[in-house]
């Protein structure tokens, strides 16, 4: 895949950082937008992270994802439920926030190398979202004094086919938007 950008790298840095505002600020808009099914909700988040590894690759995408996760750690409503603050960080959920780190990195990761082909971006998509998966069940076993069974039925089992389908719209949208992306950059 073309990169995305210009010519020139003055040009090609403003639309980058244009880029993740932009992907930052879809983050903050669509991340509160959740469904509350217990003590972790149904969001938006790993959505964006997966559409901002695929069109910004994971160095950018990461860094989309961190500034988000900074914005609300200061406090501004960014996160599920519409919260924000430190405290949402050390609550049960605490530990997908920082999981979905990674999981940009290792998407993005995997998007890139693989040139954006679906199977090996679907595999990248798998993996980060186990890694979020074990830092959220992780800390909400911590935080809660959860088993590991329990977490894991409260944490991951519920979430399984909804986070497959954000891989499947990741993958067919993806494309779509970065092309877009590279049409308005020319």
């Amino acid at each position: 895949m073309k990169e995305i950008g210009m010519e020139n790298k003055r040009t090609f840095a403003t639309v980058n950082l244009v880029l993740m505002a932009l992907f930052a600020a879809a983050t903050c808009v669509l991340a509160p937008l959740s469904v509350p099914i217990g003590p972790v909700p149904i969001s938006l988040t790993n959505l964006v992270v997966f559409a901002s590894a695929y069109v910004l690759g994971w160095k950018r995408g990461t860094l989309t994802y961190i500034v988000y996760l900074l914005i609300g750690l200061a406090g501004l409503p960014v996160f599920s439920g519409f919260t924000g603050g430190v405290g949402k960080l050390a609550g049960p959920t605490g530990g997908y926030l920082v999981g979905f780190i990674f999981t940009g990195a290792i998407c993005g990761i995997f998007f890139e190398r693989f040139d954006r082909k679906v199977v090996p971006g679907f595999i990248g998509m798998i993996l980060g979202m186990i890694v979020a998966y074990a830092f959220g069940t992780a800390w909400f076993c911590i935080s809660t004094g959860s088993t590991v069974v329990a977490a894991l039925t409260i944490c991951v089992f519920p979430f399984i086919i909804g986070d497959i389908a954000k891989m499947v719209v990741t993958v067919l949208v993806g494309p779509v938007i970065a092309k877009g992306i590279r049409r308005a950059a020319e």
